[in-house]
């Protein structure tokens, strides 16, 4: 019989990554306890408080992996949360500039995410497109707009409510490299935002303007459905690069989004271009490809408007299942269909809002 060892544990565990951060949970200092009774396995890990939801696929897995161990008859892995300072976060003397700045400043451009109607994947695409844009070696951040019904927390796999780093000013909660910022880090799940218009643009700008971001080369907004207080707000509080229209290809989402395009237009923001989301459904025996919400509605509205179609995502259950776990599909599966064509898009959005060059004021 193999002897059960710490060293055993620790380099077993040592082939499990972690995905926000890319590499191993031991590297990263995580596991901080090994507990070894006779055949039965206790372990630790030690991750900051707003992960602690995302890290239950991570403890899963640990856990299994150590009952794979020949002569282990039980394994227990527990996590504990943390209070620590965001890496990357501003310090103090950091904020106080910060304050003494116009906000735009610090951030290079801006790029909201609509579509005028709900449930056609919006803010799925919006975290996955800014996971891809810091694949591309830019700072990210990510503000859920959507005040009434924020998604972003359970998306991007954090929970727990931002720091005071100094007078107002709050730090945004990062995972997978990204800042993020939303209406559900403030309030408990199951609170019922009944807020009238000025209360819904004073929590928008507080979201922007009293929140740390530090200096970031694009922040994504995911704005709520519909072409009301909000959007009007951001257009007026920021200066939107662009907007990416995401829509799926049935014509009654097409009526709603022909909408946002409109509003768009009218506060001069830029359309980078349109995304056709659940575009089709390829089934994983067969191969035969079904179009669930019509074919080629949102190419074909595009090419009317002379707008670009930025790409096609397919449906699929993995997507569901890697948003609802906290891990967009594009970290979860790299190498998924729809990875590969949120990297194209971002890398069109690069080049749309030339994120490469600094603004000329």
């Amino acid at each position: 019989m193999i002897n059960i060892t710490e060293d055993l544990i620790l380099k077993t565990l040592s082939d499990i990554d972690d995905p926000s951060q890319s590499k191993d949970i031991v590297s990263l200092g995580l596991v901080s306890n090994v507990n070894i009774k006779d055949s039965n396995v206790g372990v630790t890990l030690e991750v900051p408080v707003h992960r602690g939801a995302a890290m239950e696929p991570i403890r899963k897995l640990a856990q299994e992996k150590i009952m794979k161990i020949e002569g282990v008859t039980s394994a227990t892995v527990v996590i504990t949360a943390h209070e620590s300072k965001q890496k990357g976060s501003p310090n103090v003397s950091e904020i106080n500039e910060i304050k003494e700045k116009v906000f735009e400043s610090n951030v290079k451009r801006f790029v909201a995410v609509g579509s005028g109607k709900g449930g056609v994947g919006k803010s799925t695409t919006s975290v996955n497109l800014a996971i891809a844009l810091k694949l591309e070696g830019y700072s990210v951040g990510l503000l859920d707009a959507d005040v009434y019904g924020p998604s972003q927390p359970r998306m991007l796999g954090v929970s727990g409510r931002p720091a005071s780093v100094g007078g107002d000013m709050v730090a945004p909660l990062q995972n997978f490299g990204i800042s993020l910022m939303s209406m559900g880090l403030l309030v408990p799940d199951d609170t019922a935002m009944i807020w009238r218009g000025p209360m819904v643009q004073s929590a928008l700008t507080q979201m922007l303007n009293s929140v740390a971001w530090g200096n970031l080369d694009v922040i994504v907004i995911d704005l709520p459905p519909g072409t009301g207080d909000i959007q009007i707000s951001l257009a007026q509080q920021v200066n939107l690069a662009g907007a990416v229209i995401v829509s799926t290809p049935q014509d009654i989402a097409l009526l709603d989004v022909v909408k946002a395009i409109t509003m768009f237009q009218k506060a001069n923001v830029p359309i980078i271009g349109m995304i056709e989301n659940m575009s089709y459904w390829s089934c994983p025996d067969c191969g035969r490809v079904d179009h669930i919400f019509g074919k080629d509605g949102v190419k074909s509205e595009a090419k009317k408007r002379g707008i670009d179609l930025l790409g096609e995502i397919p449906i699929s259950v993995d997507v569901r299942k890697s948003s609802d776990s906290g891990i967009p599909i594009i970290i979860s599966d790299p190498d998924a269909i729809q990875s590969k064509n949120y990297r194209i898009i971002a890398k069109s959005i690069i080049k749309s809002i030339k994120l490469d060059e600094e603004e000329v004021v």
